[in-house]
């Protein structure tokens, strides 16, 4: 750094006398009298009105806390997303470099540490040019201070325009409160909150985000150079925006270099040599919104539950006021280890090639609830042009920013098999399972009797004689409408309504005659909470994704942290559970989930909806649940998963276990490699045999149905 500059010592508070007070509002008396001038005559008893008014004004004005950002780290408390209202980073003056502070006085206000919160001269010269009709900035920094918290403050559109209107009210506004200011603040503490207010263009508030957008530097490093061209930028930041009109930039700066050497902050060598120097840019891309995110669909998913949960207050209004308030650090249950397991295997099946067709994943862990990841193939925004992107989160419900949901298929039958357990039903429970049946007798949860129901199996090779473990190891469709039947529909709806199940479009489930065989739309995120209910051993734990919120207090030794406590709750009896544990290491054991083991004791079902129009994959160690989905953006039922090619490959028809089930091995497989390798607790005895066969032609129990899965 070539010169120096030493910062002006302000006058202590306490040593300014009564009498100088009582000088500064006569002459504020005699300045609002030249002000009026003009008005003298005719509408002269406006000017004495207004004259009144502004003795009577209140001076007191507010300095607020100014917005910041709200920062999303990871569960290695590392920053992944800045989100800000108005992007800012606030420092103190001592982390500003002093040459700012030199190029602002210079160029604004070279009597500010003469003045009280106005320039007799200055004021008076922009009050008669402006009511001759020649627009003339006169205000000092304390005055633009003034108009910048108003502007900052306002609580409305309307609001703001009288904050910034051109006008001598304005004026006199800005004046009564910028002598206040003058009163209760020293010099230094109105730099420092100018500074930190101030907007420097291109979405940066305050000099430290300025120095980093168009420098990547903070402020205390920025030189004579960089601190004249931010300084002028002050004026009129879009005009002089250097990365959209470098020359208007250069020239406002080199005027800044200049009043520099006039007021004697720089010599003129020193001037000379910075103005021949090109602008120097090394912008930092605008952040501020989770679209900069490196995961922005689970930034996305954050703020949506922070707006909508109590975490930050009791109303909506509140929870919106913390959140444009900012100053908070949400450390999030984000594990980026896991995120990027998901996310490549989710790409690596399903490729972001410009098809309309997605893949959405979730990881949960369970006895906690606390959401490990979201994954999706399609890419953060929105481009008409490009169907390989999305401002919407496939992976979540509606009212956190994501779609309607998706029919789930046989991944439902799990419901079934934990209601007929509960019902005291065992293993070994038989029915005759042709590839066709007609399914009578089912009567809804208001006791009516259902219209007949023609269920089919997804292949001959499923037909036949099937007790819950084999009819659970090949999905058999005919088995489980008739379970159903046995257990009860209602009774099915309602043990997957206690095991978190619900629909993504917030209406109350559907319990249909197809109710097995997941004819509900859910989001990935919620059948793998559901699933982690049996992990947990039937604890079910509400999904969220923020272990705690951290609050800056200024001017207080100790931020406040507001912890995120779980919810859970016995939804599912211990035995239960581990039955359906039990039953659901069958698909790996030669039956539709063949093929993607993990390494390690796993649970899992696959579910392909009627028609394919989607398919998922849901399973889970004792330690972490995850549910995949593909299917196509517009709309599966009009664009099914028949016939299509995918990466490359072409597929006939598909089905959980061909594209669902490898993403969620890779994924799996590569996501609790950290973890230990737990296995699951034996199977319940009361159950009968864990290994039971079907045994002659079963029991028919009557008609049954249910959807295809494959």
């Amino acid at each position: 750094m070539t010169g120096s500059i030493r910062r002006r010592t302000p006058r202590a508070e306490g040593t300014r006398s009564l009498t100088r007070l009582v000088g500064v509002a006569v002459v504020a008396g005699l300045l609002v009298a030249a002000l009026l001038l003009p008005w003298v005559g005719a509408a002269g008893i406006i000017g004495r009105d207004t004259a009144a008014l502004f003795m009577a004004m209140p001076d007191d004005l507010e300095v607020p806390r100014l917005s910041e950002r709200v920062v999303l780290t990871d569960t290695d408390g590392r920053p992944f997303a800045e989100i800000a209202e108005r992007e800012r980073e606030v420092v103190s003056l001592d982390e500003i470099s002093p040459w700012v502070t030199a190029a602002l006085l210079a160029v604004e206000d070279e009597r500010f540490h003469e003045h009280h919160g106005f320039d007799p001269r200055g004021v008076l010269r922009a009050a008669v040019l402006t009511s001759l009709g020649h627009t003339q900035g006169g205000s000092t920094l304390t005055q633009q201070y003034v108009k910048n918290l108003l502007i900052e403050t306002a609580g409305s559109e309307e609001e703001a325009a009288r904050a910034s209107e051109r006008s001598l009210a304005r004026k006199l506004v800005e004046l009564r409160y910028a002598v206040g200011l003058e009163r209760r603040l020293t010099k230094d503490e109105i730099l420092e909150g100018y500074l930190n207010l101030a907007y420097f263009g291109a979405g940066a508030h305050g000099i430290e985000m300025g120095a980093r957008r168009y420098f990547s530097v903070p402020a205390a490093d920025l030189d004579p150079a960089q601190a004249a061209l931010l300084a002028g930028l002050v004026r009129a930041p879009s005009y002089y925006d250097p990365l959209t009109n470098p020359e208007a930039a250069r020239s406002r700066r080199d005027l800044v270099l200049d009043r520099m050497v006039a007021v004697g902050s720089l010599t003129r060598e020193e001037a000379d040599r910075y103005a021949a120097e090109d602008l120097g840019l090394d912008p930092t891309p605008r952040g501020g919104s989770c679209y900069h995110s490196e995961y922005p669909f689970f930034c996305d998913y954050v703020m949506h539950w922070l707006r909508r949960t109590d975490v930050l207050g009791d109303t909506e209004e509140e929870r919106l006021r913390m959140l444009r308030q900012g100053g908070l650090t949400v450390r999030t249950t984000l594990d980026t280890d896991m995120q990027e397991a998901a996310r490549e295997a989710v790409l690596r099946h399903v490729p972001n090639d410009g098809s309309t067709r997605f893949a959405a994943q979730a990881l949960v862990e369970p006895g906690t609830g606390r959401v490990r990841a979201l994954a999706q193939n399609l890419r953060y925004g929105f481009d008409e042009n490009d169907p390989g992107t999305t401002a919407i989160n496939l992976a979540v419900d509606r009212r956190d920013g994501g779609t309607t949901g998706y029919q789930a298929g046989s991944t439902f039958k799990t419901f079934t098999l934990a209601a007929a357990l509960d019902a005291g039903l065992d293993y070994g429970t038989s029915f005759r399972s042709p590839g066709n049946k007609t399914i009578t007798g089912l009567r809804n949860c208001d006791g009516g009797r259902m219209e007949p129901w023609s269920v089919r199996n997804a292949g001959e090779s499923n037909s036949g004689t099937h007790t819950m473990v084999t009819a659970t190891r090949g999905s058999v469709n005919t088995y489980f409408a008739q379970l159903q039947r046995r257990v009860g529909l209602c009774e099915t709806a309602t043990m997957a309504e206690r095991a978190g199940v619900h629909r993504a479009d917030g209406q109350p489930l559907g319990v249909w005659s197809s109710f097995t065989l997941g004819d509900q739309e859910v989001s990935p995120l919620t059948l793998a909470a559901a699933y982690a209910t049996f992990a947990a051993r039937g604890v079910h734990c509400v999904p969220a994704p923020v272990d705690a919120v951290v609050v800056d207090r200024p001017g207080e030794e100790d931020d406040e942290e507001i912890p995120v406590e779980a919810e859970c709750e016995r939804a599912v009896d211990q035995r239960v559970a581990d039955g359906v544990n039990h039953l659901l290491q069958e698909p790996f054991n030669g039956g539709t989930a063949r093929g993607l083991g993990i390494g390690r004791p796993a649970a899992g079902k696959t579910g392909t909806t009627d028609g394919a129009a989607y398919a998922w994959f849901a399973g889970y160690t004792p330690n972490l649940a995850a549910a995949v989905a593909v299917g196509d953006v517009r709309g599966g039922e009009r664009h099914p998963l028949q016939d299509v090619t995918i990466g490359g490959r072409y597929y006939g028809i598909v089905y959980g276990g061909t594209v669902p089930g490898p993403i969620w091995r890779d994924t799996m497989s590569a996501a609790t490699a950290s973890l230990p390798a737990e296995g699951f607790a034996a199977s319940p005895k009361a159950f009968g045999d864990p290994d039971a066969e079907p045994s002659g032609d079963g029991a028919d129990g009557g008609d049954g149905g249910g959807d295809g899965d494959g």
